[in-house]
Protein backbone atom coordinates (compact mmCIF):
# COMPACT_ATOMS: atom_id res chain seq x y z
CA UNK A 1 0.00 0.00 0.00
CA UNK A 2 1.07 3.29 -1.04
CA UNK A 3 0.37 6.14 1.31
CA UNK A 4 0.08 10.02 0.15
CA UNK A 5 0.69 12.22 3.06
CA UNK A 6 -1.30 15.39 3.67
CA UNK A 7 0.36 18.19 6.20
CA UNK A 8 -2.36 20.85 6.01
CA UNK A 9 -6.60 19.90 5.51
CA UNK A 10 -6.75 24.25 4.13
CA UNK A 11 -7.55 24.68 1.27
CA UNK A 12 -4.72 23.59 -0.90
CA UNK A 13 -4.53 19.98 1.14
CA UNK A 14 -8.82 19.59 1.10
CA UNK A 15 -8.81 20.37 -2.78
CA UNK A 16 -5.46 17.75 -3.61
CA UNK A 17 -7.80 14.94 -0.78
CA UNK A 18 -10.83 16.09 -2.53
CA UNK A 19 -10.11 15.84 -5.99
CA UNK A 20 -8.18 12.40 -6.00
CA UNK A 21 -11.24 10.62 -3.80
CA UNK A 22 -13.91 12.29 -6.68
CA UNK A 23 -12.00 10.80 -9.63
CA UNK A 24 -11.32 7.02 -8.99
CA UNK A 25 -8.60 6.34 -6.08
CA UNK A 26 -6.16 3.34 -6.97
CA UNK A 27 -6.70 0.69 -4.77
CA UNK A 28 -2.91 0.54 -3.48
CA UNK A 29 -3.28 3.64 -2.10
CA UNK A 30 -4.01 5.21 1.08
CA UNK A 31 -4.45 8.78 1.99
CA UNK A 32 -3.51 10.25 5.47
CA UNK A 33 -3.93 13.79 6.37
CA UNK A 34 -2.91 15.71 9.56
CA UNK A 35 -4.29 18.55 10.96
CA UNK A 36 -4.33 20.30 14.18
CA UNK A 37 -7.99 20.44 13.90
CA UNK A 38 -10.88 18.29 13.14
CA UNK A 39 -12.16 20.33 10.24
CA UNK A 40 -11.54 22.87 7.95
CA UNK A 41 -11.59 26.40 9.06
CA UNK A 42 -12.51 28.70 6.36
CA UNK A 43 -9.67 31.44 7.30
CA UNK A 44 -11.18 33.71 4.34
CA UNK A 45 -13.71 34.88 6.58
CA UNK A 46 -11.96 34.70 10.12
CA UNK A 47 -12.22 38.66 9.78
CA UNK A 48 -15.96 38.07 10.66
CA UNK A 49 -15.74 35.48 13.58
CA UNK A 50 -12.84 38.09 15.67
CA UNK A 51 -15.45 40.67 14.87
CA UNK A 52 -18.03 38.62 16.27
CA UNK A 53 -20.41 38.72 13.52
CA UNK A 54 -20.40 34.71 12.78
CA UNK A 55 -19.91 32.19 15.38
CA UNK A 56 -17.07 29.19 15.52
CA UNK A 57 -19.68 26.82 13.90
CA UNK A 58 -20.05 28.72 10.51
CA UNK A 59 -16.79 29.09 9.36
CA UNK A 60 -16.37 24.94 10.16
CA UNK A 61 -16.14 22.44 6.89
CA UNK A 62 -16.06 18.92 7.52
CA UNK A 63 -13.41 16.46 6.29
CA UNK A 64 -14.31 13.86 3.54
CA UNK A 65 -14.83 10.64 4.28
CA UNK A 66 -13.39 7.60 2.30
CA UNK A 67 -12.31 4.64 3.92
CA UNK A 68 -8.41 4.93 2.25
CA UNK A 69 -8.43 8.34 3.71
CA UNK A 70 -7.00 8.59 7.87
CA UNK A 71 -7.36 11.88 9.83
CA UNK A 72 -4.59 12.37 12.28
CA UNK A 73 -4.80 15.08 14.72
CA UNK A 74 -1.59 16.97 15.64
CA UNK A 75 1.04 19.42 15.16
CA UNK A 76 3.98 18.97 12.57
CA UNK A 77 7.29 19.40 14.40
CA UNK A 78 9.54 18.05 11.85
CA UNK A 79 9.85 17.07 8.28
CA UNK A 80 12.94 14.63 6.99
CA UNK A 81 12.73 14.72 3.81
CA UNK A 82 15.98 12.41 3.45
CA UNK A 83 13.86 9.63 5.36
CA UNK A 84 11.04 10.08 4.02
CA UNK A 85 9.53 11.46 7.80
CA UNK A 86 7.15 13.92 9.27
CA UNK A 87 7.67 13.69 12.75
CA UNK A 88 4.70 15.50 14.92
CA UNK A 89 5.17 17.47 17.82
CA UNK A 90 4.45 14.26 20.10
CA UNK A 91 7.31 12.61 18.96
CA UNK A 92 5.42 10.34 16.86
CA UNK A 93 6.62 9.63 13.18
CA UNK A 94 4.96 9.24 10.19
CA UNK A 95 6.14 7.24 6.89
CA UNK A 96 5.48 8.54 3.36
CA UNK A 97 5.65 7.67 -0.05
CA UNK A 98 4.32 10.76 -1.54
CA UNK A 99 4.32 13.91 0.60
CA UNK A 100 1.80 17.10 0.02
CA UNK A 101 2.95 20.28 2.60
CA UNK A 102 0.23 22.15 2.78
CA UNK A 103 0.63 23.79 5.75
CA UNK A 104 -0.50 27.45 5.40
CA UNK A 105 1.51 30.46 6.63
CA UNK A 106 1.82 32.33 9.91
CA UNK A 107 2.13 36.60 10.78
CA UNK A 108 5.01 38.02 9.14
CA UNK A 109 6.23 40.41 12.01
CA UNK A 110 8.95 41.59 10.24
CA UNK A 111 11.27 41.59 13.31
CA UNK A 112 9.82 44.49 14.92
CA UNK A 113 10.12 44.25 18.27
CA UNK A 114 6.73 43.66 20.48
CA UNK A 115 4.68 42.67 17.82
CA UNK A 116 4.49 38.94 18.01
CA UNK A 117 3.92 39.46 22.17
CA UNK A 118 1.43 42.80 22.07
CA UNK A 119 -0.83 41.91 19.11
CA UNK A 120 -3.84 39.56 17.96
CA UNK A 121 -3.62 37.76 15.53
CA UNK A 122 -6.71 36.19 12.60
CA UNK A 123 -4.29 33.26 10.87
CA UNK A 124 -5.26 30.41 12.71
CA UNK A 125 -8.25 29.64 14.41
CA UNK A 126 -7.70 29.33 18.41
CA UNK A 127 -5.74 32.67 17.29
CA UNK A 128 -9.02 34.54 16.07
CA UNK A 129 -10.96 32.75 18.79
CA UNK A 130 -8.55 34.65 21.11
CA UNK A 131 -8.52 37.72 19.27
CA UNK A 132 -12.40 37.65 19.37
CA UNK A 133 -12.70 37.60 23.02
CA UNK A 134 -9.90 40.32 23.49
CA UNK A 135 -12.04 42.68 21.01
CA UNK A 136 -15.20 42.03 22.73
CA UNK A 137 -13.94 42.83 25.92
CA UNK A 138 -12.80 46.10 25.01
CA UNK A 139 -14.86 49.06 26.67
CA UNK A 140 -17.23 51.17 25.22
CA UNK A 141 -15.76 53.92 23.18
CA UNK A 142 -11.79 52.36 23.16
CA UNK A 143 -9.24 52.29 20.85
CA UNK A 144 -8.65 48.83 18.24
CA UNK A 145 -5.87 49.49 15.93
CA UNK A 146 -5.34 47.20 13.10
CA UNK A 147 -2.12 47.57 11.57
CA UNK A 148 -2.24 46.47 8.09
CA UNK A 149 -4.37 48.06 5.15
CA UNK A 150 -4.53 45.02 3.05
CA UNK A 151 -7.89 42.99 2.24
CA UNK A 152 -7.87 41.14 6.05
CA UNK A 153 -7.47 44.62 7.37
CA UNK A 154 -10.10 46.44 5.71
CA UNK A 155 -12.31 43.61 5.89
CA UNK A 156 -11.39 43.13 9.63
CA UNK A 157 -12.18 47.14 10.21
CA UNK A 158 -15.61 47.14 8.31
CA UNK A 159 -16.90 44.24 10.22
CA UNK A 160 -16.04 45.16 14.23
CA UNK A 161 -17.44 48.56 12.92
CA UNK A 162 -20.82 46.98 12.25
CA UNK A 163 -20.08 44.83 15.43
CA UNK A 164 -19.22 47.42 17.91
CA UNK A 165 -20.30 50.95 16.64
CA UNK A 166 -18.95 51.93 20.03
CA UNK A 167 -15.56 51.69 19.32
CA UNK A 168 -12.57 54.03 17.53
CA UNK A 169 -11.30 52.23 15.10
CA UNK A 170 -8.16 53.04 12.91
CA UNK A 171 -5.94 51.00 10.14
CA UNK A 172 -2.42 51.95 10.44
CA UNK A 173 -0.28 51.06 7.01
CA UNK A 174 3.11 51.95 5.77
CA UNK A 175 1.59 52.95 2.04
CA UNK A 176 -0.34 55.97 1.16
CA UNK A 177 -3.72 54.30 0.91
CA UNK A 178 -5.25 51.31 2.05
CA UNK A 179 -5.21 48.28 -0.47
CA UNK A 180 -2.31 49.71 -2.11
CA UNK A 181 -2.28 46.97 -4.67
CA UNK A 182 -5.77 47.41 -6.12
CA UNK A 183 -6.36 50.31 -8.28
CA UNK A 184 -6.68 53.59 -7.12
CA UNK A 185 -9.77 53.77 -7.71
CA UNK A 186 -11.36 50.97 -5.68
CA UNK A 187 -8.56 52.23 -3.09
CA UNK A 188 -10.55 55.75 -2.99
CA UNK A 189 -14.04 53.95 -2.58
CA UNK A 190 -12.98 51.68 0.59
CA UNK A 191 -11.95 55.11 1.73
CA UNK A 192 -14.39 56.94 1.37
CA UNK A 193 -16.54 53.88 2.78
CA UNK A 194 -14.48 54.43 6.04
CA UNK A 195 -14.98 57.89 5.99
CA UNK A 196 -18.92 57.83 6.01
CA UNK A 197 -18.67 55.01 8.89
CA UNK A 198 -16.20 56.86 11.28
CA UNK A 199 -12.89 54.24 10.63
CA UNK A 200 -9.70 56.39 10.88
CA UNK A 201 -7.07 55.30 7.89
CA UNK A 202 -3.22 56.45 8.27
CA UNK A 203 -1.12 56.00 5.94
CA UNK A 204 3.28 56.31 5.97
CA UNK A 205 2.91 54.72 9.31
CA UNK A 206 6.24 52.30 9.82
CA UNK A 207 5.90 50.63 13.05
CA UNK A 208 9.38 51.01 14.98
CA UNK A 209 8.05 48.73 18.05
CA UNK A 210 4.74 47.52 19.99
CA UNK A 211 3.80 48.28 23.73
CA UNK A 212 0.90 46.44 25.61
CA UNK A 213 -1.32 49.67 25.14
CA UNK A 214 0.70 51.93 22.24
CA UNK A 215 2.38 51.62 18.86
CA UNK A 216 5.34 53.21 17.58
CA UNK A 217 5.58 54.89 14.78
CA UNK A 218 9.31 55.88 15.14
CA UNK A 219 9.16 58.13 18.35
CA UNK A 220 5.61 58.79 17.88
CA UNK A 221 3.15 56.60 20.05
CA UNK A 222 -0.15 55.80 19.02
CA UNK A 223 -2.19 54.57 21.75
CA UNK A 224 -4.15 51.31 21.59
CA UNK A 225 -6.77 49.07 23.27
CA UNK A 226 -5.99 46.25 21.15
CA UNK A 227 -3.82 46.01 18.01
CA UNK A 228 -4.75 43.48 15.51
CA UNK A 229 -1.31 42.45 13.11
CA UNK A 230 -2.95 42.13 9.48
CA UNK A 231 1.37 43.51 8.33
CA UNK A 232 1.92 40.32 6.23
CA UNK A 233 2.12 36.80 5.84
CA UNK A 234 5.23 33.74 5.50
CA UNK A 235 5.17 30.41 5.43
CA UNK A 236 4.76 28.36 9.01
CA UNK A 237 7.89 28.02 11.30
CA UNK A 238 8.53 24.10 10.34
CA UNK A 239 8.49 24.91 6.19
CA UNK A 240 11.06 27.82 7.40
CA UNK A 241 13.34 25.27 8.56
CA UNK A 242 13.57 23.18 5.27
CA UNK A 243 16.74 23.46 4.33
CA UNK A 244 15.61 23.75 0.56
CA UNK A 245 15.60 26.89 -2.54
CA UNK A 246 13.27 29.81 -1.03
CA UNK A 247 12.58 32.81 -2.74
CA UNK A 248 12.73 36.61 -1.01
CA UNK A 249 9.41 35.62 0.82
CA UNK A 250 10.82 32.40 2.53
CA UNK A 251 8.61 30.09 -0.08
CA UNK A 252 9.96 26.87 -1.44
CA UNK A 253 11.25 26.75 -5.03
CA UNK A 254 8.89 23.87 -7.13
CA UNK A 255 9.92 22.74 -10.60
CA UNK A 256 7.14 22.87 -12.94
CA UNK A 257 5.02 20.55 -11.70
CA UNK A 258 4.93 21.81 -8.37
CA UNK A 259 7.59 18.96 -6.57
CA UNK A 260 10.99 19.84 -5.00
CA UNK A 261 13.53 19.89 -7.15
CA UNK A 262 15.84 17.49 -5.30
CA UNK A 263 12.76 15.88 -3.85
CA UNK A 264 10.28 14.25 -6.66
CA UNK A 265 7.94 12.85 -4.34
CA UNK A 266 7.38 16.42 -2.71
CA UNK A 267 5.06 18.81 -3.51
CA UNK A 268 3.87 22.28 -1.88
CA UNK A 269 1.03 23.46 -1.97
CA UNK A 270 -0.32 27.04 -1.26
CA UNK A 271 0.93 30.10 0.87
CA UNK A 272 4.09 27.69 1.73
CA UNK A 273 4.53 27.37 -2.28
CA UNK A 274 6.91 30.04 -4.34
CA UNK A 275 4.43 30.62 -7.51
CA UNK A 276 3.74 33.29 -9.89
CA UNK A 277 1.11 35.38 -8.18
CA UNK A 278 -0.02 36.75 -4.53
CA UNK A 279 -1.05 33.52 -1.91
CA UNK A 280 -4.89 33.64 -1.80
CA UNK A 281 -7.48 30.67 -1.21
CA UNK A 282 -8.12 30.54 -4.44
CA UNK A 283 -4.89 29.97 -5.70
CA UNK A 284 -3.95 27.50 -3.10
CA UNK A 285 -7.81 25.39 -3.71
CA UNK A 286 -6.53 25.98 -8.08
CA UNK A 287 -3.49 24.41 -7.58
CA UNK A 288 -4.51 21.75 -4.69
CA UNK A 289 -6.45 20.08 -7.68
CA UNK A 290 -3.56 20.32 -10.50
CA UNK A 291 -0.97 18.57 -8.01
CA UNK A 292 -4.03 15.56 -7.63
CA UNK A 293 -4.21 16.04 -11.20
CA UNK A 294 -0.39 15.67 -11.79
CA UNK A 295 -0.14 12.56 -9.15
CA UNK A 296 -3.04 10.84 -10.91
CA UNK A 297 -1.27 11.27 -14.62
CA UNK A 298 1.87 9.68 -12.79
CA UNK A 299 0.23 6.58 -11.60
CA UNK A 300 -0.90 5.63 -14.99
CA UNK A 301 3.22 6.27 -16.19
CA UNK A 302 1.59 9.49 -18.08
CA UNK A 303 3.37 12.69 -18.46
CA UNK A 304 0.97 15.22 -16.67
CA UNK A 305 -0.72 18.02 -18.96
CA UNK A 306 -1.58 20.98 -17.25
CA UNK A 307 -3.00 24.59 -17.95
CA UNK A 308 -2.05 27.68 -16.45
CA UNK A 309 -3.90 28.38 -13.55
CA UNK A 310 -6.38 31.63 -14.26
CA UNK A 311 -7.23 32.94 -11.02
CA UNK A 312 -10.79 34.68 -11.27
CA UNK A 313 -10.42 37.87 -9.31
CA UNK A 314 -10.64 38.99 -5.91
CA UNK A 315 -13.47 40.02 -3.68
CA UNK A 316 -13.77 42.05 -0.49
CA UNK A 317 -16.41 43.07 1.98
CA UNK A 318 -17.09 46.27 3.93
CA UNK A 319 -19.52 44.94 6.17
CA UNK A 320 -22.80 42.77 5.15
CA UNK A 321 -23.84 45.25 2.33
CA UNK A 322 -21.34 46.28 0.80
CA UNK A 323 -18.08 45.02 -1.10
CA UNK A 324 -15.78 45.88 -3.49
CA UNK A 325 -13.68 43.48 -6.27
CA UNK A 326 -11.09 43.31 -8.88
CA UNK A 327 -12.22 41.11 -11.99
CA UNK A 328 -9.67 41.16 -14.16
CA UNK A 329 -8.99 45.12 -15.37
CA UNK A 330 -12.21 45.64 -13.95
CA UNK A 331 -13.10 46.92 -10.56
CA UNK A 332 -16.65 46.53 -8.74
CA UNK A 333 -17.79 48.61 -6.03
CA UNK A 334 -21.02 48.37 -3.95
CA UNK A 335 -23.25 45.97 -2.84
CA UNK A 336 -22.82 43.16 -5.93
CA UNK A 337 -19.51 42.30 -4.74
CA UNK A 338 -20.82 41.75 -1.61
CA UNK A 339 -23.68 39.63 -2.88
CA UNK A 340 -21.11 37.75 -5.13
CA UNK A 341 -18.89 37.04 -2.07
CA UNK A 342 -21.51 35.58 0.07
CA UNK A 343 -22.43 33.44 -3.25
CA UNK A 344 -18.53 31.92 -3.33
CA UNK A 345 -18.94 31.32 0.40
CA UNK A 346 -21.65 29.62 -0.12
CA UNK A 347 -20.78 27.48 -2.77
CA UNK A 348 -17.37 26.77 -1.36
CA UNK A 349 -19.55 25.35 2.01
CA UNK A 350 -21.67 23.35 -0.32
CA UNK A 351 -18.38 21.72 -2.45
CA UNK A 352 -16.40 20.83 0.30
CA UNK A 353 -19.45 20.23 2.62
Amino acid sequence: MRTLLVLGGGYGGLALIQELIDHHLPHDVEIVLVDRMPYQGIKTEYYALAAGTVTDCDLRIQFPVHPRLTVRYGEVGSIDLESRLVFLETGEPISYDILAIALGCTDNYHNIPGADQYTCSIQTFSGTRDTYRRLNDVRPYGTVNIVGGGLSGVELAAELRESRPDLNISILDRGERVLSSFPAKLSQYVEEWFSEHQVETLGGISVSHVEKDAIYNGTQAIASDITVWTAGIQPVQVVQKLELAKDRGGRIILGEHYQVPDYPEVYVIGDCASLPFAPSAQAAGAQGEQVAQIIRALWRNETPKLHPIRLKGTLGSLGKNSGFGQMGQRSVMGRVPRILKSGVLWMSKRHFG
